[in-house]
């Protein structure tokens, strides 16, 4: 049985003190911490008894380019770190926003938890955040010679390029993508006149009598 989350906010609070920036939603805590003590935390996390977080479950990239209500001025990547406590059976959220919009970089913590390895190549492959000090920071899902990175909220759904054995040259070719864009809404959603440049006009009276 998991214990109570004010055991774990108490833990927190006690070790990383008050100015920790803890949120609780969902039956669910978040720690948020600055990207220049991402390291030091997250060490404490794993080093100190009273929290023991042994185990990282997942690390996700997250785009708030069009986040509702987000602050234009706020930072738009962030880095999600899922860690868990097998010790005191307890689950806790880390998040670091990236301070630099255009070429976004958090501290790696594969030196922490070695399984980070391929989670932070993940993240960069699909959202191009960084890790500084990681070990063999390169593509993992997509090709290497793929341009873009595919869970930007900006990436195009067709992509950049498209790619094709040319039977010529005998080798795969990459060309400019040559898919017609096509309309995702489904039917049932969409608005009167949806696609439509103007709106059309209403239909003729039928004649009285």
């Amino acid at each position: 049985m998991r214990p109570p989350l004010s055991q774990l906010k108490t833990a927190l609070t006690g070790i990383l003190g008050d100015g920790a920036n803890l949120t609780e939603a969902l039956r669910e805590l978040t720690l948020e911490v600055p990207v220049t003590r991402l390291s030091a935390t997250m060490q404490r996390l794993r080093d100190d008894p009273a929290l023991s977080f042994d185990a990282l479950s997942d690390i996700a990239g997250v785009d708030y380019r069009e986040f509702t209500g987000r602050d234009p001025a706020a930072p738009r990547f962030a880095v999600a770190y899922h860690l868990l406590s097998t010790k005191h059976c307890w689950r806790l959220r880390v998040r670091v926003f990236a301070e630099d919009e255009t070429e976004p970089a958090v501290p790696s913590v594969v030196s922490l938890w070695p399984m980070a390895n391929w989670m932070e190549r993940e993240c960069f492959d699909m959202f191009g955040i960084a890790f500084d000090d990681h070990p063999d920071l390169r593509r993992i899902l997509t090709d290497y010679g793929f341009t873009g990175h595919p869970f930007r909220k900006d990436f195009p759904l067709s992509g950049h390029l498209e790619m094709r054995y040319d039977p010529e040259q005998k080798r795969i070719v990459y060309e400019p993508v040559t898919i017609e864009p096509r309309d995702n809404v489904p039917r049932i959603v969409r608005e009167p006149h949806y696609g439509d440049s103007t709106p059309l006009s209403p239909p003729p009276a039928e004649p009285k009598g």
